[in-house]
């Protein structure tokens, strides 16, 4: 069994061979070889079928004029050529002579002695008759080579008809339709797939003016919609991982400033309880103002210390009617500590009656951040100003309060992502990049917004919009909390 079964098996191993030699191929010479197959195959199926057919209607013509040379013959019709007259006739080869002299067999001899007026056909083509003298026959006969070149002349044009066709065919094939309707398609998909592994994002999308309207454009425009979403989402991976990143970073910050605030608040309990003892024990006047200053100064820090507590935790804060007037105050009365405060012109042109719903607290902490921008922002003899107006915007009751300064304004190139984490370009100097970050998220949770831009004579501007008292109801929420003090997060 295993000896019959051997050969079956080597053939069919070469027809694997075969075909996965052909599977191999390129599209470009896979195509090629189809096509000249299929017309070849068309060629030789059309040549085989017209030759027999014609072949056929050539013997039918033959046989045709060989019964009407016969009636001819019979009917005793003058089948001479007169001199001037053309010879017709020759192409039927008539002869009239003796039996030898015309090829006449003994056969058709005694046929015709015995019936002289009768017909005998000797082959397929030679037709003899009984002359009008004693012992002389006619012959008229068919050319023997006449029939046989019409059939050889036809299958040569037909040939020739065919093979022309053929090649004329693959040309236009591989020179004209193919190139332009899937040789370039797909080597424009090749390369745009190249494009895409080299990460070339200007060269991986097809020109949507090359895409055809057929089954290939559609793979070619379904190809660029995925590229593009692949893309997209690649953006806002790298996107979600830097915001990843940035809140690293905040985590390790917060667990930074609690432990710098548990250091900072044991000895800073009783560098304050030193200065009240000390307070106690004296009574001269210039004494008692400089403990007061530095009892002042102890107290700030602690409360600085307690923001960076609250920066790693989160606390339940009433929300309730805050006047601004006050708040900007007590906030500017706190930026003040700094030297270069006297220098600077600060203005606060809120309206008394302007009333927002919030944590003051937390409140304080955003102007703090905003005023202190502004005054690093601002050179000496600087203008600082804050505004207030009531709006009412979709049947609510809206305060805007606007920060300004004269300074240098904020870069072009900072203002799009102000309010991101660690935008500051001076946070070893200044600030930690945090403070407008925090701002916009304290504001975000006493749903507002918080919104920076450039003023038009120069200088930054700072809009926070509050809700109004009239949409206030005192509620209990949740707020993250964090430092109150921040850094020159507005300004290069």
């Amino acid at each position: 069994m295993g000896r019959d079964t051997f050969p079956y098996q080597t053939e069919t191993g070469r027809i694997r061979q075969i075909r996965r030699a052909f599977d191999d191929l390129k599209v470009r010479p896979k195509l090629i070889l189809l096509h000249n197959l299929f017309f070849l195959v068309l060629t030789v199926s059309v040549y085989f079928s017209v030759i027999p057919v014609f072949e056929q209607k050539i013997a039918s013509a033959r046989e045709r004029e060989l019964v009407m040379m016969a009636q001819i013959f019979r009917a005793e019709l003058p089948m001479s050529v007169e001199r001037g007259e053309p010879d017709s006739l020759d192409l039927y080869n008539y002869r009239e002579g003796l039996a030898r002299d015309l090829g006449l067999s003994p056969e058709g001899q005694a046929y015709l002695r015995r019936f002289p007026r009768h017909t005998w056909q000797q082959g397929k083509d030679t037709l003899f008759r009984m002359g009008q003298d004693p012992g002389e026959y006619r012959r008229v006969s068919l050319s023997p080579t006449f029939y046989e070149e019409a059939v050889q002349r036809a299958r040569t044009v037909l040939f020739l008809v065919l093979g022309a066709i053929y090649v004329l065919s693959i040309l236009a094939l591989e020179f004209v339709i193919m190139p332009q309707y899937v040789y370039q398609p797909l080597r424009l998909m090749l390369d745009a797939d190249a494009a895409t592994l080299r990460g070339d994002r200007e060269n991986e999308l097809i020109d949507k003016e090359l895409i055809l309207h057929d089954e290939i454009g559609q793979i070619m425009r379904s190809r660029n919609e995925t590229v593009a979403q692949l893309r997209r989402q690649e953006d806002h991976l790298a996107s979600a991982l830097q915001q990843l990143e940035e809140q690293d970073r905040l985590v390790s910050l917060g667990l930074l400033s609690t432990s710098v605030a548990h250091e900072l608040n044991t000895p800073l309990a009783v560098l304050q309880g030193s200065i009240e003892k000390l307070v106690e024990t004296t009574e001269d006047r210039a004494t008692l103002d400089r403990l007061n200053r530095m009892l002042r100064v102890t107290q700030r820090l602690r409360k600085i210390s307690e923001s960076l507590l609250d920066f790693a935790r989160k606390r339940k804060d009433a929300l309730e009617p805050v006047e601004l007037r006050p708040l900007i105050d007590e906030s500017w009365s706190l930026v003040a500590i700094d030297e270069k405060a006297a220098e600077v012109h600060f203005e606060n042109l809120t309206k008394a009656a302007d009333v927002v719903t919030g944590n003051a607290d937390r409140l304080i902490q955003v102007f703090v951040n905003l005023l202190r921008n502004a005054l690093l922002a601002v050179p000496p003899g600087g203008q600082i100003s804050v505004e207030s107006k009531s709006l009412h915007r979709g049947g609510q009751s809206w305060v805007s309060c606007i920060v300004k300064d004269n300074g240098t304004g904020i870069p072009a190139h900072v203002l799009p992502n102000l309010f991101e984490a660690f935008v500051s370009t001076r946070l070893d100097a200044k600030g930690t990049g945090l403070g407008l970050t925090v701002a916009e998220g304290i504001i975000s949770q006493h749903g507002g917004t918080i919104s920076a831009s450039n003023g038009l004579e120069g200088g930054a501007v700072l809009e926070v919009l509050l809700p109004g008292v009239a949409e206030a109801h005192p509620v209990v929420t949740e707020l993250q909390h964090g430092p109150t003090a921040g850094g020159p997060e507005a300004h290069a």
